[in-house]
C-alpha cells in the first residue's frame, strides 16, 4: 500500500506542473510564435489564413463544406448582419459505406471521384434561383497559398484517397462542381476547423482573437496584428499540436516512439483526445509490472495499445461516489476484473486525473503565451473560442481550464472569457465565404 502511494506521488510530481513551470511552457511557446513569423527555426508554423476578423455586418445566404475526417458535412448558412446567423440546413455523410459498397477514402479512390461525390451531396442541399458563394473548412495539413487556394501537405485520420496531396484543393473541388453543373456555387474561401473557429465566434463577439480545438486533436488559431505577409490584422494557424518545447516523460516517450508519426505531433501526443487514453493506459501498465496494482491477474486491455480510449478516461473522471462504483463496473464489464480492491480504484481514478491535469495546464500555457505575443501589458479583453469533445465533455477540463488561466493571470483574469462554440467549423466557413464576398 506504501509502494503504491508512493508511485502516485512520483507520477504526480512527474506531470503536474508548478506555475513558475507554465510560464516558463508559455514563454517558450511565444518564442516558438515569433521565430515562425520570422521564418526561424520553429515547431509552430504559423500558417497564414489571408483573412482578417468579420466586421458582423456582413450578409446574405453561403453554402459551407465541413470536412476533416471521415464523414463531411454540407450546410447552407444565412449570414443575417448585427452579428447574427442562422443554419437553414444541414447534411452529414460518410465518405465510405461498405453497406453501400463505396469508400471515397481507400487508396483505390481518386480525388475526382472524392470531390464529385461531395458535389452530388451539395445539389441536394440547394434552392432553385439562388447563387451560394461556398466556404470550405479542410481541416488537413495544407499548404495555404492564398484565400481560396490550399495545397494538401498530406493526408491524416485515416483518409488515403490518390491523387489529391499536393494538389490545390480548390481546383479539384471546382472541376467538380462543373462536372455536376453547379455553377451557382462559388468557392470563395478555404480554411481549417480552428480558423473557423474563431470566426464563428467573433462574428458576434468582437473580443474573440484566437480559435481553438480541443478534442481528438489540438490546434490553435490566432489574429496576428501585424502580418508579416500583409502588415494588417490576420488569422495565423499554428499547427500548435507541434510544438515540442516540453518536459516528457519516459511514458511519453514510449508512447511517441510506438506512434505512426514518432517525433511529430509532441504537443497534441500529451493532451489530445486520441492520445490521453493511451498515456493512461501506458502508465497502468507499468504499475502493474511493478506489481502494485492488479496482483492477481494482468488484464490484457492494459497491454493491448490504443485499447483505452478518452471515453474510459471520463468515466473514470465522472464517478464520484464514496466507493467509485462505476469504476468498479468499467473494471468488471471493460477489463475483466471482477474483485478490484478500493485502492486500485482510486489509483486508476487519480491516474487518469494526473493526465487531464497536465493537460489543461499544457494548453493554458499555450494560450498564455498567445496573450503575452498579442497583448503584452495585457490591457485588453480576450475571447478564447474553443470546439472539441474534449473540453466539452470531459469531465471538470472546462473549468480546471479556467481555473488555470485565472490562477496565472491573477486580478487581471476578468479580461478572459472562454467560449464553447459548438460547430464553429462549418459556420465559421460560411462567415469565410460572407468576408470575401462582402
Amino acid at each position: 500500500m506504501h509502494e503504491l502511494v508512493n508511485a502516485v506521488r512520483i507520477l504526480r510530481a512527474g506531470f503536474i506542473f508548478p506555475e513558475p513551470q507554465i510560464i516558463d511552457i508559455a514563454n517558450n511557446f511565444k518564442k516558438a510564435m515569433t521565430d515562425g513569423l520570422a521564418g526561424k527555426d520553429s515547431s509552430l508554423k504559423m500558417l497564414p489564413s489571408f483573412l482578417a476578423k468579420p466586421t458582423g455586418q456582413e450578409k446574405g445566404i453561403y453554402a459551407a463544406i465541413d470536412f476533416g475526417g471521415t464523414n463531411v458535412r454540407i450546410l447552407t448558412v444565412e449570414i443575417k448582419g448585427n452579428g447574427e446567423y442562422q443554419t437553414l440546413k444541414r447534411h452529414l455523410f460518410p465518405l465510405r459505406d461498405r453497406g453501400k459498397g463505396y469508400d471515397f477514402t481507400s487508396r483505390e479512390a481518386t480525388g475526382q471521384e472524392l470531390f464529385e461525390f461531395i458535389a452530388g451531396h451539395i445539389a441536394s442541399m440547394l434552392s432553385p434561383g439562388l447563387t451560394y458563394p461556398l466556404g470550405f473548412t479542410f481541416s488537413f495539413p495544407s499548404r495555404q497559398i492564398s484565400v481560396n487556394r490550399a495545397i494538401l501537405i498530406k493526408w491524416t485520420k485515416e483518409i488515403q484517397t490518390s491523387g489529391v496531396e499536393g494538389h490545390d484543393i480548390t481546383e479539384i473541388l471546382q472541376k467538380a462542381l462543373a462536372s455536376k453543373n453547379l455553377k451557382q456555387v462559388i468557392p470563395q474561401a478555404i480554411i481549417n476547423d480552428t480558423v473557423g473557429t474563431l470566426l464563428t465566434s467573433s462574428y458576434g463577439d468582437r473580443h474573440t482573437d484566437m480559435g481553438s480545438i480541443c478534442g481528438t486533436g489540438h490546434n490553435t488559431c490566432y489574429i496576428e496584428p501585424n502580418s508579416p505577409f500583409t502588415g494588417q490584422p490576420m488569422i495565423i494557424n499554428m499547427e500548435s499540436g507541434n510544438f515540442n518545447e516540453l518536459p516528457a516523460t519516459d511514458y511519453d516517450m514510449q508512447l511517441d516512439k510506438q506512434s505512426r508519426i514518432p517525433g511529430e505531433q509532441r504537443l497534441e501526443k500529451m493532451i489530445g483526445g486520441q492520445y490521453i487514453g493511451e498515456l493512461t493506459r501506458i502508465i497502468i501498465q507499468d504499475f502493474i509490472n511493478q506489481n502494485l496494482l492488479f496482483a492477481s491477474n494482468r488484464p490484457q486491455i492494459f497491454f493491448t495499445p490504443y485499447a483505452i480510449k478518452a471515453e474510459d478516461i471520463a468515466g473514470l473522471l465522472a464517478d464520484e461516489s464514496p466507493d467509485l462504483t462505476d469504476v468498479a463496473q468499467w473494471l468488471k464489464t471493460t477489463c475483466q476484473i471482477n474483485n478490484s480492491l478500493l485502492e486500485e480504484r482510486i489509483t486508476l481514478r487519480t491516474i487518469a486525473s494526473i493526465v487531464i491535469i497536465r493537460s489543461i495546464q499544457i494548453v493554458a500555457a499555450t494560450y498564455t503565451g498567445i496573450i503575452k505575443h498579442i497583448d503584452p501589458h495585457f490591457e485588453n479583453h480576450h475571447t478564447i473560442a474553443i470546439d472539441g469533445s474534449l473540453y466539452e465533455l470531459m469531465p471538470g477540463y472546462a473549468n480546471k481550464l479556467y481555473t488555470t488561466l485565472k490562477n496565472i493571470f491573477k486580478d487581471k483574469s476578468d479580461l478572459i472569457t472562454i467560449k464553447l462554440t459548438k460547430d464553429g467549423s462549418g459556420v465559421g466557413a460560411a462567415i469565410a465565404a460572407a468576408i470575401v464576398n462582402d
